[in-house]
């Protein structure tokens, strides 16, 4: 079977636990993924216009009717997000899940690439997230919502439930527009170490003295390509110092029939070369698991998503 990634693309990932790799969407998935987001916050500005919350949208572009939203208070981070959130849940918790979102999770040149990290059984992963990060400049003082803002230095596997510890998996981090040096990219501690101690800062949070950030390397990218890393590795983002908002999606596949990390929130067979009659073609199925999850999720007690407590020696 022809591989997507060369064999030193996946030695290197095998030694280091990080690969960058250009041009992995395809130009029509990318244009897709932008033009059902514009369709998204149209819809929201329109509402909020109505509600004199926002002036007339008149000819702003879609990151300047994000930035006019978001100083006038509108929240539109958690409507746009493919997933809930870590806090409680309501019947009525927004999120999105759109057909050209799903068209991009099962991208055939995505899933060759994580085919050839963790094998033909692949399974899309719960924990996945867009991130669409302003100008630090025009965060409000009180922002913390993470996925907005530069991130601590964390390890993937540590910010999920136990139970997928042993799991073999990956996370994608995906370019929706070119993720520079000045807009927040990720930077790394390239290597696969133990599982350190997290605590409960503004994000989860490796605990402090246990890395070396002197070791942390950039990862620009441009739009359409990807930093894969490995569930060790360290990462952290930027503080985007432009004056232009950074887009990516972050997604996670892993070996089908391993615990996911998020055990009640669904899961998909994304690609089965085993058996292909298990894989999800059908965007709307994938739409309805998730709200079957918000409807079953708002009715009881709330699961954290997190293991980790500020009483951990380590966070003392």
């Amino acid at each position: 079977m022809t591989r997507f990634l060369s064999p030193d693309q996946i030695a290197e990932f095998d030694r280091s636990g990080v690969l960058v790799v250009d041009e992995v969407l395809p130009r029509p998935v990318l244009d897709a993924v932008k033009a059902e987001y514009a369709a998204l916050l149209d819809a929201m500005y329109d509402r909020w216009h109505a509600e004199g919350r926002v002036p007339p949208a008149g000819g702003m572009d879609f990151y300047q009717k994000l930035l006019v939203a978001y100083e006038a208070g509108c929240e539109w981070f958690q409507p746009m997000d493919i997933t809930l959130p870590g806090s409680e849940i309501e019947a009525d918790t927004p999120f999105h899940i759109g057909p050209a979102v799903f068209d991009m999770l099962t991208c055939d040149r995505l899933l060759d690439m994580v085919e050839d990290l963790i094998g033909p059984e692949i399974t899309s992963n719960p924990i996945q997230h867009v991130r669409l990060k302003p100008p630090a400049r025009t965060l409000r003082d009180s922002e913390t919502t993470a996925h907005i803002m530069s991130t601590d230095w964390h390890q993937d596997r540590a910010v999920a439930h136990e139970e997928g510890d042993a799991t073999r998996m990956v996370t994608v981090w995906l370019a929706i527009s070119d993720a520079t040096l000045t807009n927040g990219c990720l930077e790394v501690i390239p290597g696969k170490p133990r599982m350190y101690p997290h605590c409960p800062k503004r994000q989860t949070s490796i605990a402090d003295g246990f890395i070396d950030e002197s070791k942390a390397r950039p990862l620009p990218v441009a739009a359409g390509g990807a930093v894969i890393f490995h569930p060790l590795t360290p990462h952290a983002a930027r503080d985007n110092v432009s004056d232009m908002f950074r887009w990516s999606f972050d997604i996670r596949y892993n070996v089908t029939g391993q615990p996911t990390g998020r055990a009640h929130f669904p899961d998909f067979v994304a690609r089965s070369r085993a058996r292909p009659d298990t894989e999800l073609r059908d965007w709307q199925a994938w739409r309805d698991m998730w709200l079957a999850a918000r409807a079953q999720l708002s009715g009881q007690a709330h699961i954290p998503l997190h293991r980790w407590t500020g009483d951990s020696p380590a966070c003392a």
